[in-house]
């Protein structure tokens, strides 16, 4: 796992081996980068990562120049390892770390968002995943012209969801882009 692009670029991200987590693979990683780079430039970008696990997406962010970034994720080991690499990287004012359960986290998040990339553990239920984006939505969380990432198992579908886009398979993982339309 590494750091493809920006200031960062090439800086490996060795996590502990204990930490539960799937990180998302360079490739994939890189490919929906370059969807995002169409639509954003990254410098006056907000971002919120939800399951940030090891940060290796927050961290790609922070590299390409984003400078308002808040990793979510409830796993103590996960933070520890988040904010060791944010430390590294000296990652300091913009850069944010939330140890929390995500679900309790947007329940009472108020800031919006120009990008939102969701990682939940593929364990979770369709039901689970379909809650994401409805509480987004429903919240107001993403500003208008944003874009909702949700990434999950390519047997799992959320195409039915309102907002939906469109989705990009890589492997055994897909990401499904939800877009808020400005009016």
């Amino acid at each position: 796992m590494r750091i493809i692009s920006g200031k960062h670029r090439g800086k490996k991200l060795r996590a502990p081996k204990t930490l539960p987590v799937r990180p998302t693979t360079d490739m994939a990683k890189e490919s929906l980068f370059n969807i995002l780079n169409n639509h954003y430039y990254f410098d006056g970008v907000k971002v919120l990562d939800l399951f940030a696990g090891t940060g290796n997406v927050s961290l790609e962010f922070a590299s390409r120049g984003s400078e308002d970034v808040t990793a979510v994720d409830l796993d103590s080991g996960c933070i520890k390892f988040i904010r060791q690499m944010s430390d590294e990287l000296k990652l300091e004012e913009g850069f944010t770390i939330v140890q929390e359960d995500v679900f309790k986290y947007l329940k009472k998040a108020k800031a919006k968002s120009n990008i939102i990339f969701a990682d939940p553990p593929y364990a979770f239920e369709q039901d689970e995943f379909e809650s994401i984006p409805k509480i987004i939505f429903e919240r107001g969380l993403l500003e208008e012209g944003g874009m909702l990432i949700v990434e999950h198992f390519q047997k799992m579908d959320l195409s039915h969801l309102e907002n939906y886009s469109f989705n990009r398979k890589y492997g055994s993982s897909v990401f499904s882009f939800f877009e808020l339309p400005e009016k």
